[in-house]
């Protein structure tokens, strides 16, 4: 008999349908993902199976009896970790003992906390406050917290998703070794395909219509190496066939744009004559870093963050730059953009020395920093009257409604900014950069905060929009399929401090790109495994070997 079982169920808010008919069997000792677009009732889907909603019609059971309210055999993982702040790490999870083993001695309640921070490799921090921990180790006492309430369910929603990729990466593979030490049931909502092939025995797909989509099988055995996975037939088949249905049903045609591109000269265009006469002068090495260093004092002495970074840009390329938090990635682009000083060296673009911020130079940044008060109309408008100054006001008008319609907000540009989701307000600060004209485009984690699913969306987007203009970019990233996806080369950085280039790779994929496209082609996973290894390689703190060397 299955442990969770959902029959016919639907749920609706007032007129609004959620989830329509899902039926769903969980067997006792499996682990189920569950994935889908933002929007698509997941979470409904976990509140249901939880307690905390009652489905509209049909019915939700757990062994067999009606699930009609929370109960601590069913725990909950949040994708926030709800810690109370004031509490140190072992308090917190002590809080959730108390309440469901209160007829335990305090020496076997003691024992119980101590058991499940060992067993998410916290026993050094018990005492520390959440103040004190990062954010992967918050989520870790959140999942010790939820184990040692000894639940028959474990129940997780988007439990990872608030984390950077690395910590993100650890903690699924925690989470795989917890639950096979357990085997208790696990139901798990993620947006990321992944680490749902990773952890699961089912990967099932949540329409965006609220129906239920695949439920798909995996047979890979366990435990499952992330690196080695990326060679194995099985799991290149599994992850095609879950993204092609994904991208099918979750990505909406791009909008055809009404408007187009007037033939109007920005600020920093170079005059026509010099331009053509310089051309063949610079195309090669349009941007040089040029024995790059980046120098912070301390208290201690001066602190050398980056390291000779040496690297020089054709026009028009588009390069990613990766590697482990605090190797510099972001340092670097900062000062190509004029907002941090350069200690030695120098940034060349197009002839001249990089010395202040210039908006030929657009950055995206991870949160796009809208005017709340102004619509996505306005927020484009603000460099656009900066960048245009000979051009008329219908003009001007022209260039930021083309490029708000090129990422897909047509019918959403005359909403405030404090009114569209996180998603549509990164579409405006794409629109925004690439509205400037820049000579160069600076991206710095432009999708980071946002869900897998919403990633690759915008993904397609940007690729869309720089297919349209060409202009030399450069993007940080953690993503390993993202930088893949984007780049004509990606630039791996060393571990800090003294971080610099251990390593390029070259990734002469046909352009246009489509992620459905890349995952059947014969080279792609080739491309992944060389950035997937060096990462590999720095993953624990290691320092630039020779061998490396750019």
């Amino acid at each position: 008999m299955a442990i969770l079982e959902l029959k016919n169920a639907s749920k609706s808010f007032g007129d609004s349908s959620v989830l329509k008919n899902i039926s769903l069997s969980v067997e006792d000792g499996e682990f189920v993902a569950i994935l889908g677009f933002s929007g698509t009732g997941k979470t409904t889907l976990m509140s249901l199976l939880a307690g905390l909603e009652t489905p509209s019609q049909g019915s939700a059971h757990h062994k067999g009896k009606p699930i009609t309210q929370p109960d601590p055999s069913r725990a909950l993982i949040f994708q926030s970790y709800a810690l109370m702040p004031w509490l140190s790490a072992a308090k917190n999870v002590g809080l959730a003992v108390d309440a469901v083993h209160s007829k335990m001695s305090g020496k076997d309640k003691a024992a119980l906390v101590d058991k499940y921070m060992a067993m998410v490799g916290l026993s050094h921090a018990k005492d520390r406050k959440p103040s004190e921990l990062s954010g992967g180790m918050r989520q870790r006492v959140s999942v010790a917290r939820a184990l040692a309430m000894e639940p028959e369910v474990l129940l997780m929603d988007e439990p990872l998703s608030a984390l950077d990729a690395l910590t993100r990466a650890n903690l699924a593979d925690e989470i795989e070794r917890i639950w096979e030490a357990q085997r208790r049931t696990v139901v798990m909502i993620t947006n990321d395909v992944d680490e749902a092939i990773l952890l699961a025995d089912r990967v099932l797909v949540l329409n965006p219509d609220g129906t239920m989509g695949p439920d798909v099988k995996i047979t890979l055995p366990r435990p499952r190496d992330r690196t080695s996975l990326n060679d194995n037939p099985v799991f290149k088949a599994l992850r095609t066939k879950i993204t092609s249905y994904l991208m099918d049903v979750g990505i909406q045609a791009k909008s055809a744009s009404k408007h187009s591109l007037p033939n109007v000269v920005p600020l920093h265009a170079l005059p026509s004559a010099y331009a053509d006469a310089a051309v063949s002068a610079t195309e090669d090495r349009y941007l040089q870093f040029s024995q790059l260093h980046k120098v912070y004092p301390t208290p201690k002495g001066p602190l050398t963050v980056v390291k000779d970074f040496e690297l020089t840009m054709q026009k028009g390329e588009f390069i990613s730059v990766i590697g482990h938090s605090g190797c510099g990635k972001s340092t670097v682009l900062t000062m190509a953009a004029g907002l941090n000083p350069i200690s030695q060296g120098a940034i060349i673009l197009d002839g001249k020395h990089v010395l202040d911020a210039d908006p030929e130079r657009a950055v995206v940044f991870q949160s796009p920093n809208l005017m709340p008060w102004l619509s996505a109309k306005e927020n484009v408008a603000i460099g656009v009257d900066r960048v245009y100054p000979k051009a008329s006001q219908a003009e001007r008008q022209e260039v930021v409604e083309y490029y708000l319609e090129r990422v897909g907000l047509g019918d959403s540009m005359d909403k405030s900014a404090a009114s569209l989701s996180n998603g549509q307000k990164q579409r405006v600060g794409i629109a925004r950069a690439f509205a400037l004209s820049p000579k160069l485009l600076l991206l710095d984690e432009p999708f980071g905060m946002l869900d897998s699913l919403t990633r690759w969306e915008l993904q397609e987007v940007l690729m869309e929009v720089w297919s349209q203009t060409r202009v030399t970019a450069i993007c940080i990233t953690h993503d390993v399929d993202e930088a893949v996806l984007l780049s004509d080369r990606v630039v791996m950085m060393t571990n800090g401090p003294e971080a610099t280039i251990g390593k390029i790779v070259e990734v002469p994929l046909p352009r246009p790109r489509t992620r459905k496209a890349l995952l059947e082609h014969p080279d792609y996973y080739r491309y992944r495994a060389d950035i997937l290894e060096f990462l590999e390689e720095y993953e624990h703190g290691a320092k630039p070997k020779k061998k490396d060397a750019a």
